[in-house]
């Protein structure tokens, strides 16, 4: 015990006993500069400028750019541009899944599968799936009365009202004669014109082809999107010089007329337009004859 406390006096003494710094010229040994220290004095000095330096060090990477240039730090503009970018790729995901289920829904009843989309444009163009209680889909008494009267009174008139703008020029796929006109009522939502074999099929304006293939029913079919949620579809053809994606002019051969599919009756064209998802006359836009 004795000794232990004879080794903390001794260290008590070297801490706190008192030094004098001086700087002195070399040449002339003239004192320049001195002052009085303890060890003490400079453990607490050293130990304060480390606390200082840490504190700066950790100010600079926390809140200034400066630790851009420190490795293993990425760049705040980096970050913002990643997440900018994320979000853009997630809102990009959800257009192109809407637009997979309406291209899906378009070739689903352009090529006959009026079973699946009976005609209704929310069978067309996809929609956000969301629960309804039953309570809520229980129409009104002026909802009934609404429905006989739209029922009664104006049962075709959806298909008949979907023309489109009379004053637009589309060009004619073939020309030849009309054997079976559009009838909405029939549910013969196109026009068949009669043509030579190996008749060249042309688009009607420019676009882009969605669907070009064979079908059971109706052969080999190419449909094509134009602007103006306009779509012209060709069924029956003996052969397609377009696939789905490519890009057509206005007059541009996409296939050449024939008599395919088990519906075929001879070789003609079969021709419909579709505006804004609603079947739409032909004639109105085109003299086949």
């Amino acid at each position: 015990m004795l000794k232990k406390r004879l080794k903390r006096k001794q260290l008590k003494k070297k801490l706190f006993t008192k030094n004098r710094l001086v700087i002195l010229n070399e040449e002339s040994f003239e004192e320049i500069f001195s002052f009085r220290l303890t060890l003490m004095n400079v453990f607490v000095a050293a130990t304060l400028g480390a606390i200082f330096l840490i504190g700066i060090t950790t100010y600079i990477i926390a809140f200034t750019p400066l630790r851009e240039f420190i490795p293993g730090y990425a760049s705040t503009q980096l970050k913002r541009d990643a997440i900018e970018l994320a979000i853009k790729s997630d809102s990009l995901a959800t257009v192109v899944k809407a637009n997979e289920q309406y291209l899906s829904s378009i070739k689903k009843v352009l090529t006959g599968d009026l079973e699946v989309a009976k005609l209704n444009r929310d069978s067309i163009v996809a929609a956000d799936i969301k629960t309804i209680e039953p309570e809520e889909m229980q129409p009104t008494a002026e909802e009934l009365q609404l429905r006989e009267m739209v029922a009664r009174e104006d049962k075709y008139n959806l298909f008949e009202r979907a023309t489109g703008s009379p004053s637009m020029v589309l060009f004619p796929p073939v020309k030849g004669m009309v054997t079976d006109k559009f009838s909405a009522k029939n549910k013969h939502f196109a026009t068949d014109i009669a043509v030579p074999k190996n008749t060249p099929i042309k688009s009607v304006l420019n676009g882009t082809v969605i669907f070009a293939d064979w079908t059971p029913s109706t052969g080999n079919v190419i449909i094509v999107r134009h602007n103006n949620g306009f779509i012209s579809v060709y069924k029956h053809s003996a052969s397609l010089t377009k696939s789905a994606g490519d890009v057509v002019k206005s007059g541009e051969v996409i296939a050449i007329a024939g008599s395919t599919g088990s519906e075929s009756t001879g070789i003609h064209l079969h021709f419909e337009i579709w505006k804004d998802g609603h079947p739409v006359d032909p004639e109105t836009f085109i003299e086949f004859e």
